[in-house]
């Protein structure tokens, strides 16, 4: 005989059972109910593998919404002050007004070559009222190869201002078009409706002079583009802005062709550069009241990587003097913990690390701008009517001018001649501002070179020789004293043997300068100076990001390998030779130093 559950589906079951909660509820007649139905249950197994599927489903919903709840709660509590870096934010596109449109892109290390793109801006907007400029950061020009290409389709006139650095690689902001750009070189004749111009920036001490900008520039030229003006190769270890300069000014011409009407003649209408000054506020808020800590690391910004722009903030973990107490001269080995930061590296890459002047040159920054240290201030690139500041670089966050002063300022380098112009403008004395405003002229050219490069006369040394000029802050940040930019270093270890440090190993540089200042390098200072975790818990940090490099082992671990390492020389190769210990590979190795 067949039983009642076996002919009945689980859908009529369900309908069952429903019914007897009814009739518990009603008759309370719960003892005669509940045996019937369990044995219902026990019997459909269909059914019963419903039953538990659905509740364990409901219940995973119900944890998933409270944990999402909290950590949503947790990460609001958690966010961080503004980033110190910021990158220049992309325009939106503009609609065809059927003004002629020229794009200027810019691959920048330390902000030169934004420089030189924002100031060709600047000038060309006031010769060509008719046509529209815009300055683009290459990295945010597109977000894959695809749009590369098809928005460099649509350009008609573009200027590149490409940087070189290292061994003849692109800069991190330039490395995703170049790479697209060189390996689509055999493309054809695409760009024949493109006319362009190309600026590098470079120095002549190294191999690979102005390489980037010499590739683009031919490139351009075999895939049909038209070339406005010879490719201008700036040497940065000369006077780069005269290059610039030079470059700029034989473009003009080229330019009035292009973009001036006949009857127009604003062309030859002299253009004197104004000089940029942020907007500046004054709070009255304290270090206590509002956190200075601006490069916040990439978790606590939403950042997945790090990079320049997003540093993560590591702990010196371990510090040692590599030479006796008996030698003249210091190397100071450094580790940075990185363990559950998620910054990662290879064998062979450089590691940036931002670091703060020393107290001594912040002390005669404050003295020669006469300005208190403890004043809290923030700087804006807009103008107080809501317009556009200009060609002015991000800001960083608000905060008191000695932090400003600790940690954005270049004060150690040397002047460029737009600092001189910027200097004269806030000089009292006459004769000061005369004096300056022909060191930064062509006809001041050999003085220049003489009393600032030769001498190597650092910013405050020469403030210190024209006491009347006094730039107020929103000029002195924007156009006298750079952005304090990052150190490079050679990464001395292995994530094979090191895989939660990374290793620096970096000379100090003290030396006495020809105009006789003992000059004592930023960076090595600093890590000389640090005090590691081993021996404090309150132990020096740094924001630090990795560079990768191309440099590296030969893939295929028969190669013999020759390691030459003079002096510092050494630090990548004793990553290479953790290699060698921790894979016993490479056994063919010979290491020369």
């Amino acid at each position: 005989m067949e039983s009642t559950a076996e002919k009945l589906s689980p859908f009529d079951l369900m309908t069952a059972i429903l019914k007897g909660v009814k009739l518990e509820n009603s008759n309370g007649s719960a003892d005669a109910v509940q045996p019937a139905v369990m044995a219902m249950l026990l019997e459909n197994k269909e059914l019963m593998m419903m039953l538990t599927t659905s509740v364990a489903v409901l219940l995973g919903l119900v944890v998933y919404l409270i944990w999402r709840r909290g950590g949503s709660a947790q990460k609001k509590a958690a966010q961080p002050s503004a980033l110190v870096v910021p990158k220049t934010p992309v325009e939106p596109e503009e609609v065809d007004d059927g003004k002629k449109k020229v794009t200027i892109f810019f691959g920048t290390q330390t902000g030169t070559a934004e420089g030189f793109a924002k100031a060709l801006a600047e000038e060309a907007k006031v010769r060509y009222p008719q046509a529209k400029f815009k300055v683009v950061d290459l990295d945010d020009y597109a977000a894959d190869d695809e749009e590369y290409e098809e928005k460099l389709k649509k350009e008609s006139m573009a200027f590149f201002f490409l940087a070189t650095y290292g061994d003849g690689e692109p800069t991190d902001n330039a490395a995703r078009f170049y790479k697209w750009f060189e390996e689509g070189k055999e493309k054809g004749e695409w760009l024949k409706n493109l006319q362009y111009g190309v600026f590098g920036l470079g120095n002549r001490q190294y191999e690979h002079f102005n390489k980037i900008a010499i590739v683009v520039d031919n490139i351009l030229a075999e895939q049909g583009a038209q070339r406005i003006v010879p490719v201008g190769l700036g040497d940065d270890d000369q006077c780069i802005e005269d290059d610039f300069t030079a470059w700029r000014e034989n473009a003009w011409p080229e330019l009035d062709k292009l973009l001036r009407d006949e009857d127009d003649a604003t062309a030859s209408t002299p253009y004197t550069a104004a000089v940029l000054e942020y907007r500046v506020v004054y709070h009255d808020q304290t270090d206590e009241l509002i956190s200075e800590n601006g490069l916040a690391n990439g978790h606590a910004n939403g950042n997945a990587v790090y990079d320049a722009q997003h540093p993560c903030i590591a702990n010196v973990a371990v510090k040692k003097e590599l030479h006796t107490p008996a030698s003249d001269r210091s190397c100071t080995h450094l580790e940075f913990e990185i363990s559950g930061s998620g910054l990662a590296y290879e064998t062979g890459d450089h590691v940036g690390v931002y670091c703060d002047n020393l107290i001594e040159v912040v002390e005669e920054a404050e003295r020669l701008l006469n300005i208190p240290p403890q004043t809290y201030f923030s700087i804006h690139t807009d103008k107080e009517d809501g317009s556009s500041g200009g060609a002015l670089p991000p800001p960083f966050p608000p905060c008191t001018l000695r932090t400003a002063l600790t940690k954005y300022a270049d004060l150690l380098n040397a002047p460029k001649k737009s600092a001189l112009v910027a200097l004269a403008a806030f000089a009292s004395d006459p004769s000061e501002a005369d004096r300056l405003r022909h060191l930064a002229s062509p006809a001041g050219k050999e003085e220049y070179a003489q009393y600032v490069i030769v001498s190597q006369r650092s910013l405050l040394e020469v403030m210190a020789d024209f006491p009347s000029a006094k730039p107020p802050l929103g000029a002195f940040f924007a156009a006298i004293a750079p952005r304090l930019q990052p150190r490079f270093y050679s990464i001395s270890s292995s994530p094979k043997m090191a895989p939660t440090r990374i290793h620096v190993t970096c000379s100090l540089v003290y030396e006495k300068t020809p105009a006789g200042r003992i000059h004592k390098g930023v960076c090595s200072t600093w890590m000389k100076n640090a005090v590691p975790l081993e021996e404090s818990s309150d132990c020096s940090s740094a924001p630090i990001f990795v560079r990768t490099s191309n440099f590296r082992l030969p893939a295929d671990p028969k190669v013999p390998v020759i390691m030459i390492g003079p002096g510092t020389g050494l630090a990548p190769f004793r990553g290479f030779l953790q290699v060698c210990a921790n894979t016993f590979m490479f056994m063919h190795t010979w290491f020369l130093k």
